[in-house]
């Protein structure tokens, strides 16, 4: 997979991503506002049908008192009649209609103790209909007299109710100004009629709530409740024209947004569990794309450095071959010797190569099998040194062994523990760009043993050295041939020292060297 492409592909994975998580959100924080409007809408209606029913309440258990006043009194203090005519001629029948329509108003002056508005005395009426339609025939009789009696009489009476009621309602209304509020509605009543509402609609929530007049409060309120304008709701109560205490009913949730969220809480799990697996999903696959093109360029970096590795001993093999079949050369038995010798160490080098390799393949498929006897690691430290000393010297350097530990018996495989001691003197060797100059301690903390190889070479970055000990890992410096390897050596050094039951580290800085920190585990 080219760069470009795959740069583009974690875009739109990216892109993909975001756009879902965009959508849960939106679409979460739109439920939201759904529900605080619906919440904020059965609030409304609730209060609405609280007031109206407090006052349909106060205005008919006054009006039961009134009824039964007026009724009870059979005198009149004063009576007011009108009266209506009306005369309409039919000439298809021939007949005359006369319609007569009264109205009388009873006027009654009744102690206001009675109904505690603070007035010495009120005045109601009652109010009586009688409609009257007469039919005249307009034949004239034998004696060619006009026909004075009706051909027939319609006759309706009762009592206008709800005229009465109309009336009542709107002296009522302003007489009832008077009356202190506390005195006209209590909190129980409130709290009933409101809890019942809102309980229609779902609405279990506690709430408290207070009547305000001009923006100052009554005593009727509840407990506990605290003015917050932002988040009251408030509808007037006990209007009138005339009215100027400006009565208003405020109720406020002090749990309400929890109440909102909780409504749509299972979905708003659902959706971030959701969203959750995608996004670790998408994180997997992201990492995963990362790894494989990073096993990629370091498989890549492994071939070339391989190729590398095998070219130059097959070409000196080459070289000496070729030397050798010269007629000159093979007489001189001095010079087919060192070919020969050459052609021995290139070809020991590429089966070393080779032999890693293999070694980390059986690791990774825990085929390697380690037999491990009593031995001296100090012992493995000087087989270890016997192996490099001369690239050492070639190069002027020197390694300096301070074997300071009393005890130094381990339980390790000899030859693999050797590899590990010289695999880590190579890397010194080759990442000193001058003369290598190496020391080897030991010292013994607790029941363990302490080997610490260091050297005054280029160094490592903090990034590298958290890599370092990875199969295929090698800090590029420019160059990646500058230095030959193929990044198998501390991978295979690491997973020996583990199977050892020990721990190997190291501390490095640029340009200042590196130390490798292996833990063993003493024997008695």
């Amino acid at each position: 997979m080219s760069k470009r492409l795959f740069i583009i592909l974690v875009l739109l994975m990216s892109l993909s991503l975001v756009g879902i998580i965009f959508v849960q959100a939106y679409y979460i924080n739109n439920s939201i506002e759904n529900e605080d409007e619906q919440f904020n809408f059965n609030v409304k209606k609730a209060l609405s049908y609280t007031v109206r029913q407090i006052e349909e309440n106060e205005l008919d258990g006054y009006y039961k008192k009134y009824q039964s006043l007026v009724d009870q009194k059979k005198q009149a203090d004063t009576v007011a009649i009108s009266q209506l005519f009306i005369f309409q001629q039919n000439n298809d029948t021939n007949e005359t209609l006369i319609t007569r329509s009264g109205i009388l108003e009873e006027n009654f002056k009744l102690s206001s103790s009675l109904f505690d508005i603070g007035l010495d005395s009120l005045n109601i009426k009652r109010i009586l209909n009688s409609t009257e339609t007469k039919i005249y025939s307009n034949q004239p009789t034998i004696d060619n007299e006009i026909n004075v009696n009706p051909i027939s009489s319609i006759i309706k009476t009762g009592r206008l109710t709800d005229a009465e009621r109309n009336v009542f309602d709107e002296s009522f209304k302003t007489f009832a100004s008077r009356i202190p509020i506390h005195k006209r509605v209590n909190e129980e009543e409130i709290s009933e009629l409101l809890t019942r509402k809102l309980q229609e609609d779902n609405i279990d929530l506690d709430y408290e709530f207070a009547i305000y007049s001009n923006d100052l409060a009554t005593k009727v309120q509840s407990e506990n409740f605290e003015l917050q304008k932002a988040s009251t709701f408030s509808i007037r109560i006990f209007t009138n024209e005339v009215d100027k205490n400006n009565y208003s009913l405020l109720v406020n949730f002090p749990k309400r947004n929890k109440f909102v969220q909780s409504s749509i809480i299972r979905m708003t799990l659902l959706s971030i569990i959701f969203t959750s697996i995608i996004i670790i999903a998408y994180s997997s696959a992201l990492l995963q794309l990362f790894r494989q093109r990073k096993i990629s360029e370091i498989k890549t970096d492994f071939i070339n450095n391989m190729t590398h590795e095998f070219k130059t001993p097959i070409a000196t093999i080459n070289l000496a071959l070729d030397a050798i079949k010269n007629p000159k050369v093979i007489e001189d038995k001095e010079r087919v010797m060192r070919y020969l010798q050459m052609i021995k160490d290139e070809n020991k080098r590429m089966h070393a190569q080779v032999e890693n390799v293999l070694r980390i393949s059986k690791l990774e498929k825990n085929e390697l099998n380690i037999s491990k006897d009593r031995v001296k690691l100090h012992d493995l430290i000087e087989d270890a040194i016997t192996h490099v000393e001369l690239i050492v010297e070639d190069r002027k350097g020197f390694i300096k062994t301070h074997l300071d530990a009393d005890k130094s018996s381990v339980l390790a495989n000899e030859t693999h523990f050797t590899n590990v001691i010289v695999n880590i003197l190579d890397n010194a060797i080759k990442y000193s760009p001058d003369a290598p100059k190496i020391d080897v301690y030991t010292e013994n903390v607790g029941t363990n043993i302490i080997l610490k190889i260091k050297d005054k070479g280029s160094g490592m970055s903090k990034a590298a050295q958290k890599r370092v000990f990875e199969k295929f890992y090698r800090e590029h410096t420019g160059n990646i041939h500058n230095v030959k390897g193929h990044g198998l050596g501390l991978a295979y050094v690491k997973r020996i020292v583990e199977d050892h039951q020990g721990h190997i580290s190291v501390e490095s800085e640029k340009e200042k060297g590196s130390t490798f920190i292996i833990k063993l585990p003493l024997i008695s």
